[in-house]
């Protein structure tokens, strides 16, 4: 993931009042997870202008989460949802959950409860580097097991059940995808365990054992000022998956956009479409779970610790499809 400086115009993105506040300091617990200090803050979509939604598709609220520079609680490059619970990955090698709070109509409006837990090397001990511990994607397999994605030195490890998460991670089959920025991105859950996908192009289907192409990198990967691949996660209601894409032009044009993918890896019509002056930023992940009308997502974006960027959490309500 590189390391963006746009500068997202703070004034025009719709901060709300705050909803609610963590303001517990550091310390240690027995399962390994601590209070982790955090504003939250209801946001809006910004100013018109910089949002299209496809028919079907309506915002269902979003939070800001506001926490102190140099802090851990920076950085977030994934979500899922388990157990009611927001699970998301930073790309310092920390795992972080939060419990969503909604208002009457079931838009979102806030985040209790978050905590923070130090992801771990394969000898049990905490990562020597921070690129070692760049885990940029995650995903929960359909036995409950946690799975990351590393992008850097590109890995995918399975820490076990969330409630039972292992000190000591069991290395799964990897795509063979270049280290460093352009690497591995983007995980769900797939056909064969689990689907894979590069920033640079290319996804895959991955058993532990092997992983299988599904379509190749382009020979020429796209530059930064290209859309590119940021997240990804399983449509609950079919057999296709949500991705979340991301541009960034400099100085400060910074758009996002979800689309479907199916199951050769082509990519549909854009269902959501972010760019200024609404609510754009570096929005890297996406989680989708289903919902009383059809899907919700959830789209996630990582403030590289940045004071002109923000951790925005966004929520969008898609319609069910008919046959």
């Amino acid at each position: 993931m590189r390391r963006l400086a746009a500068v997202c115009l703070t004034m025009l993105l719709g901060a709300c009042a705050s909803a609610g506040v963590v303001s517990e300091p550091w310390r240690g617990a027995p399962d390994g997870w601590t209070p982790v200090s955090g504003e939250i803050r209801a946001v809006g979509l910004g100013l018109p202008g910089g949002v299209r939604l496809a028919p079907g598709v309506r915002f269902a609220g979003g939070v800001q989460i506001i926490a102190p520079r140099g802090g851990r609680l920076h950085g977030l490059s994934d979500l899922k949802l388990a157990d009611g619970d927001l699970v998301a990955v930073t790309d310092a090698g920390d795992l972080v959950r939060g419990r969503p709070a909604f208002d009457r109509r079931g838009r979102l409006t806030g985040l209790s409860d978050l905590r923070l837990r130090p992801l771990t090397a394969e000898d049990g001990r905490a990562f020597p580097t921070k690129a070692d511990g760049d885990a940029e994607s995650l995903a929960i397999t359909a036995g409950g097991d946690l799975v990351i994605g590393f992008e850097q030195t590109p890995r995918l490890w399975s820490y076990g059940p969330l409630g039972a998460l292992k000190d000591t991670p069991t290395p799964l089959a990897v795509p063979p995808v270049a280290p460093g920025n352009d690497g591995l991105e983007a995980l769900a859950t797939g056909p064969g365990g689990l689907r894979a996908a590069a920033e640079a192009g290319g996804v895959w289907d991955c058993t532990p054992a092997r992983c299988t192409e599904v379509m190749a990198p382009p020979a020429i990967p796209p530059a930064v000022s290209d859309w590119r691949v940021a997240g990804m996660d399983r449509d609950p209601a079919g057999d296709g998956w949500f991705v979340v894409e991301r541009l960034y032009r400099e100085p400060f044009d910074m758009r996002a956009r979800v689309r479907r993918m199916d199951r050769s890896g082509a990519t549909g019509a854009v269902l959501v479409s972010l760019s200024l002056p609404s609510a754009a930023d570096n929005f890297e992940g996406v989680a989708a779970v289903s919902s009383a009308s059809g899907t919700r997502l959830y789209i996630l974006s990582d403030d590289n610790d940045n004071r002109r960027q923000r951790t925005l959490l966004l929520a969008f309500d898609l319609e069910s499809r008919r046959p």
